[in-house]
């Protein structure tokens, strides 16, 4: 059971991961429903979730800095601290890649990778809820699996949509625009993963 002063920690990775899913919700919720036009609103509410994720690592890292007792190695909450707001950010990016790219119709198979997002960063939420009883827990190893097989799936979809995308489109600017929405999405999935992967070592080393 985590010690009263590692609390803080534990909360922080938890706030990471809310915003995590926050921003992969509101991702797929305007690929769903798209709207070129409304891209820059998105974008703004986008970046306010992105913000508050790199407020909650900058105050990890402040933390750590003083910190004498520390529920894990520092080296492994900064770690864990950092990837997690890697996966904000990577969300992020590819709602402003459909800006940029200039994508005006939405394809989907996109929309099925973006659900995948959505449920890794949920199981990511799930995960570091069991951080502070991990020696307890019954369900962290599953969910670590269960990130891994949607990264799997994600990058099967991937490879068909890119086969897709450059035999059946004849607009170079549209295969060059996917292309990029295409990779921003896989790796939205694989720093998902690299949460989980990250999750499962420091349990091993503190086992």
């Amino acid at each position: 059971m985590a010690r009263k002063n590692d609390s803080f920690y534990f909360d922080g990775f938890k706030t990471s991961a809310a915003c995590a899913c926050k921003a992969a919700h509101l991702l797929s919720d305007v690929m769903h429903d798209y709207d070129p036009a409304k891209l820059r609103e998105h974008m703004e509410a986008m970046h306010a979730i992105e913000q508050s994720a790199d407020d909650v690592r900058h105050q990890m890292l402040d933390e750590l800095v003083t910190a004498f007792i520390t529920p894990f190695d520092r080296e492994d909450i900064a770690e864990l601290s950092h990837i997690l707001d890697n996966v904000t950010d990577s969300i992020e990016g590819v709602l402003d890649r459909l800006y940029y790219d200039n994508v005006t119709v939405m394809r989907e198979d996109a929309l099925d990778m973006a659900d995948m997002v959505v449920r890794a960063c949920e199981r990511i939420a799930q995960l570091v809820a069991e951080l502070p009883q991990f020696k307890r827990s019954k369900t962290l190893r599953e969910l670590v699996f269960d990130v891994n097989t949607i990264e799997t799936d994600a990058d099967h979809v991937f490879i068909e949509a890119m086969r897709t995308l450059h035999t059946t489109c004849d607009d170079p600017m549209q295969v060059f625009a996917w292309h990029d929405v295409y990779r921003h999405l896989e790796q939205c999935a694989d720093d998902c993963e690299h949460v989980a992967d990250t999750v499962d070592s420091i349990v091993m080393k503190n086992s």
